[in-house]
């Protein structure tokens, strides 16, 4: 399990771009599932849409790639610095299967399908309760920034 400050340690990103808040679990080199909170609140949602708040189908994606990157952190053997990023490099085969509104709670899934030459590749989902909202396939690489 990661708490905020964790997950802050091995991101990059901040408010309002950091859309992981918890890691309820992590398995290097397998699996990692964590959850995104939906709130009213959220700069998106005023300008998407006013009188029907849906979260934009980018940032679910956004969310589910950035727990996929704290899995590839976690299963690099490598300390997280200052220095290191997580770049976000591919997706594929993405599908939207039901909208996500304030007060939806996202579990963000994700396993590892292939380690090559330092690109890692998932299989990503969200979920709301029991229903899938998106599924694609993720890629993304850790570098040292200069």
């Amino acid at each position: 399990m990661m708490e905020i400050t964790d997950i802050m340690r091995h991101l990059p990103h901040r408010y309002p771009f950091l859309l992981v808040d918890r890691v309820l679990e992590l398995v290097p080199n397998e699996h990692v599932v964590a959850i995104k909170n939906v709130t009213m609140n959220e700069p998106h949602f005023p300008g998407h849409f006013p009188h029907h708040p849906v979260m934009p189908g980018v940032l679910i994606i956004e969310a589910m790639a950035q727990a996929a990157g704290l899995l590839a952190f976690k299963s690099s053997n490598r300390d997280t610095t200052e220095n290191s990023v997580i770049y976000f490099v591919g997706i594929d085969n993405a599908r939207f299967k039901r909208p996500v509104v304030p007060g939806d709670q996202l579990r963000l899934e994700a396993k590892i399908t292939k380690n090559v030459r330092g690109i890692w590749k998932f299989e990503a989902r969200a979920m709301v309760g029991d229903q899938l909202a998106c599924e694609a396939e993720l890629m993304c690489t850790i570098r040292e920034l200069d």
